[in-house]
C-alpha cells in the first residue's frame, strides 16, 4: 500500500487493472487507491510481470502492507505471505472511483448502500439514490442538534497535515511586490497569433519564473527528512488546486524547470481537470517538492501559506491590482502589482536565503522573454 501524502496512514484498494501473468512497464498504472481526499491511480516502479495479487478491492491496509507480487526481470521473485485485511464493518465496501468520489462530496456512508452493479459493485446512481433518500429523511424528521462530530474525509486529512506543519515545521514569512508590467505586455504579444483555448495565461508565466528560481536556490526545494535537507535535482512543483465540492488536492508538474511556456500551460490545465474528476496519479501526489498557491483569481491580495511537509517552502500569489508606482527615474504612475510571499522552513534556510529568492522571481519577472 503506497503512501500518497504525509497524512495518509491507511488506504482502500478500489480496483486491479492488472492479473496475475501481465507484463508491466515502469509507469504503467496498475490500480486505484482510496484515500481520504481522493481515489489515486497507483503507477508501478518497476518493469516486470505480475506475479501475484495479494490484496483484493474493498481491502483496507495500512501503508507499507504488501498487496502484490510482482517479478522483476534478473531477479528472485520473493514469496510474500498473504495480509489479512483489516477487519471493517458490514464487509468489504466495492464501489467504483466516481461513485466513491460522489459518495464523499455528498457525505453519503457507501457502508450502508447495496450496489446494483456487476457482482454487487456500487455505482454512481447507487449513490445518487442514496443521496435523495437521505435529504428527504432530512426535510421529513426534524431533530435536536447533536454533539459535534470529529471531521472526516477529505478535510480530516487536510487538519491532519497542516497541524503537523505547525507543530514541526518553524516557519518563516518574506513578502515582495512585483511590478508585473513587463511580464503582461510581453504575454499579451506572446498571445496575439494563438487561439483562445492555446493562450498562455499569467499563472504559467509565474510557475515557470518559480521553476527557474528554485534552480538557483536549491535549497528551498526538496524536503526535511531525518532531521537534514535534501534537495531535489528537479523542480517537481505542487500546485493548490481547489475542488468544487470543497478541500484541496496540490498534484505535482513534474521537471517544470525544463517545460516551455506553453507545456507548463498544457501541463497545469491537465492537472486541474483530472484533479478535479479525480483521475491523479500517485506520483503526482507523493513527488512535489514545493507548493505554489495563487488565490488571487479570488481577489486575494496577499497569500500567506502553511508547508506542506516535509516540503521546505510554499510560494504564494495574490491578485494582480493597480497600483501607484515609483518609475526609475523617480515620476509616479500606476502600475499592476503583485505581491509574491514566501513560507519557508527555517530549519533548511534563513530569511537572507529566502530574500535573495524573491529578488531573484522578481528579476525573473522583468525578463519575460528569457523564461
Amino acid at each position: 500500500m503506497p503512501s500518497l501524502g504525509a497524512d495518509m496512514t491507511e488506504g482502500t484498494l478500489v480496483q486491479w487493472n492488472v492479473k496475475p501473468g501481465d507484463a508491466i512497464k515502469r509507469g504503467d498504472i496498475i490500480a486505484v487507491v482510496g484515500t481520504e481526499k481522493a481515489d489515486i491511480e497507483v503507477e508501478v516502479y518497476q518493469t516486470g510481470t505480475v506475479e501475484k495479487l495479494i490484496a483484493q478491492p474493498g481491502d483496507k491496509l495500512p501503508v507499507g502492507t504488501p498487496i502484490a507480487l510482482i517479478h522483476v526481470e534478473g531477479e528472485a521473485p520473493v514469496e510474500v505471505a498473504p495480509v489479512q485485511p483489516a477487519p471493517k464493518a458490514g464487509g468489504r465496501v466495492r464501489a467504483s472511483p466516481m461513485a466513491r468520489k460522489l459518495a464523499q462530496d455528498l457525505g453519503v456512508d457507501l457502508e450502508k448502500i447495496t450496489g446494483t452493479g456487476p457482482h454487487g459493485v456500487i455505482e454512481r446512481h447507487d449513490v445518487e439514490q442514496a443521496a435523495q433518500t437521505k435529504a428527504s429523511e432530512n426535510a421529513e424528521h426534524i431533530e435536536a442538534a447533536a454533539p459535534a462530530k470529529p471531521v472526516a474525509g477529505m478535510r480530516h486529512a487536510i487538519a491532519v497535515a497542516m497541524a503537523r506543519s505547525n507543530r514541526e515545521i518553524p516557519h518563516y514569512y518574506l513578502s515582495t511586490q512585483i511590478d508585473m508590467s513587463v511580464a503582461l505586455d510581453w504575454l499579451q504579444g506572446f498571445n496575439q497569433k494563438r487561439s483562445i483555448e492555446n493562450r498562455v495565461l499569467p499563472a504559467a508565466l509565474l510557475l515557470k519564473a518559480v521553476a527557474r528560481g528554485l534552480v538557483q536556490v536549491p535549497e528551498l526545494n526538496g524536503f526535511w527528512v531525518d532531521d537534514q535537507l535534501k534537495p531535489s535535482p528537479e523542480v517537481h512543483l505542487g500546485v493548490a488546486i481547489s475542488l468544487r465540492g470543497g478541500g484541496l488536492m496540490i498534484p505535482a508538474i513534474h521537471a517544470a524547470e525544463q517545460k516551455s511556456l506553453e507545456e507548463l500551460m498544457a501541463a497545469l490545465r491537465d492537472v486541474i481537470t483530472r484533479a478535479r474528476s479525480g483521475r491523479l496519479r500517485s506520483s503526482e501526489i507523493t513527488e512535489g517538492t514545493i507548493t505554489v498557491t495563487n488565490l488571487g483569481d479570488l481577489g486575494v491580495e496577499t497569500v500567506f501559506g502553511v508547508i506542506y511537509p516535509p516540503q521546505v517552502a510554499l510560494v504564494g500569489f495574490g491578485k494582480i491590482m493597480d497600483r501607484p508606482w515609483a518609475a526609475e527615474h523617480g515620476m509616479l504612475g500606476v502600475r499592476p502589482v503583485l505581491t509574491a510571499t514566501l513560507a519557508a522552513d527555517h530549519r533548511a534556510t534563513d530569511g537572507h536565503r529566502g530574500a535573495q529568492f524573491l529578488q531573484i522571481l522578481d528579476d525573473l519577472l522583468q525578463e519575460p522573454g528569457k523564461l
